[in-house]
């Protein structure tokens, strides 16, 4: 295995050049083709570069020198002989980040970490959208991109993952399936989750969509175990012309794609998703999108807070601020309504005062707990009162919400989360329309 050592000036160079020497002995098969110097002058008697018996590089910081390292030697695994105070846990799982992209192994004296599995199995453009975590917009993101390319007479197959996503790849096609209220209910009264992924994106999108399962989430975010690469072959078959790739939580789909949005809501802490491992996600990514960036949700300063370290990574990333509001899929004007979301209570009365202003209802009760069933069932207390439930096809929105309603004789209208650009370098569907050119060159070259 080619061997990339990465090496300090805190260290005896004979020392270093000895462990060098061994590592044969420690790691089968490895074959030491250069060295990377980090930093560090303490033990260097010189000012010329040590002689550790390989060909050896430098850098400005350890990354720089770390990327030279992996250009010039091509390694398959990087050694880590370096220690603080050259580098320092974030310095170093960000170098680990840096080689995982790279596609080798990071590994040192008591720590491994070996690249996510992401092979090619798309047989047409894709384009992944990955998050930082739960709740952050994925599903919207994905959605407003569907429509996008579909209004565009390109519309694509979507695949998602979920921790909720059923035994083996389903297709979901809106021309055949039955998406309405009562039918998403008989499909819940079977014991399936009939607010996964794939369903809310079929049922906001109206493309096709493939859903698959996923199990457990790696700090790089390779699931444990997933159906998603049966899933892509299912997708594969379809007539459509382009594949849009939906992760799970912080899960980044384990397949290669040829773009990658990734989703971040303003409120996130910068130290979490920039830091660790965090920045695997950003050197991956070709956009982001920072949902929820408007008050109250975002405070002053935080928006761009986030986007400086992002940028501090990826530098060239392009970067789109945006918010979600509600957008019912049936009319309800002149309706009594009551509301179900996963939106924080923050943002209540905009999102209220939005419904009532540009649809002509009266928004008579609201939830925030879809993700909170025990919360719910309280909260549904106030639909009394209520002709409409209006609810996001998330969490509990089906076998509980729904459900409720109908028991009720109250009628239920989907309510899908639409994007809106609010700053950044351009608009979200600019972006994305770029995101999906890009997507498109790759994959032809």
């Amino acid at each position: 295995m080619r061997t990339l050592v990465l090496v300090d000036g805190e260290h005896y160079p004979p020392v270093v050049a000895d462990t060098i020497a061994s590592v044969a002995q420690h790691i089968p098969h490895a074959t030491v083709v250069g060295a990377a110097l980090l930093g560090g002058t303490e033990k260097l008697r010189s000012v010329d570069l040590p002689d550790y018996g390989v060909p050896l590089v430098t850098g400005a910081t350890p990354e720089d020198a770390l990327l030279e390292g992996l250009r010039r030697f091509d390694p398959e695994v990087v050694l880590d002989l370096a220690d603080e105070p050259v580098l320092d846990a974030r310095i170093r799982l960000r170098l680990a980040a840096i080689t995982l992209l790279g596609g080798a192994c990071y590994r040192g004296g008591d720590f491994r970490f070996d690249p996510p599995p992401r092979p090619t199995v798309a047989t047409k453009p894709s384009v992944a959208v990955i998050g930082t975590g739960k709740r952050s917009g994925k599903t919207a993101v994905t959605a407003a991109l569907a429509r996008l390319l579909a209004d565009a007479g390109t519309p694509p197959v979507v695949v998602t993952m979920g921790r909720g996503g059923p035994p083996s790849p389903e297709l979901v096609d809106p021309a055949s399936f039955d998406l309405s209220p009562a039918g998403l209910l008989a499909l819940s009264a079977t014991g399936r989750h009939a607010a996964s992924d794939h369903v809310e994106d079929a049922l906001m999108a109206r493309v096709a969509t493939v859903g698959t399962r996923r199990c457990g989430g790696g700090l790089a975010g390779a699931p444990f175990d997933s159906t998603f690469e049966d899933g892509v072959r299912l997708a594969n078959d379809r007539p459509e012309t382009m594949l849009l790739l939906e992760g799970s939580g912080q899960a980044i789909p384990p397949v290669r794609a040829d773009a990658t949005v990734c989703v971040v809501p303003a409120a996130a802490d910068p130290v979490l998703v920039t830091g660790y491992l965090g920045a695997y996600r950003w050197l991956l990514s070709d956009v982001v999108v920072i949902t929820m960036a408007d008050a109250p949700l975002a405070r002053p300063g935080m928006v761009a807070a986030l986007e400086e370290a992002i940028r501090g990574l990826a530098p060239g990333i392009g970067v789109v601020h945006t918010t979600f509001r509600p957008s019912p899929l049936s009319p309800i004007s002149g309706a009594q309504i009551f509301y179900a979301t996963t939106a924080p209570p923050q943002v209540s009365h905009l999102l209220t005062e939005h419904l009532e202003r540009e649809h002509d209802c009266k928004v008579v009760g609201v939830s925030h707990a879809l993700a909170n069933r025990p919360q719910l069932r309280d909260d549904l207390e106030g639909l009394e009162g209520a002709d409409v439930l209006v609810v996001e096809l998330k969490a509990a929105a089906i076998d509980l919400a729904a459900r409720v309603a109908a028991e009720r004789g109250i009628g239920v209208v989907f309510c899908d989360n639409r994007i809106v650009s609010i700053g950044g370098d351009a608009s979200f569907e600019d972006l994305a329309r770029s995101t999906v050119d890009l997507a498109v060159e790759r994959f032809h070259t």
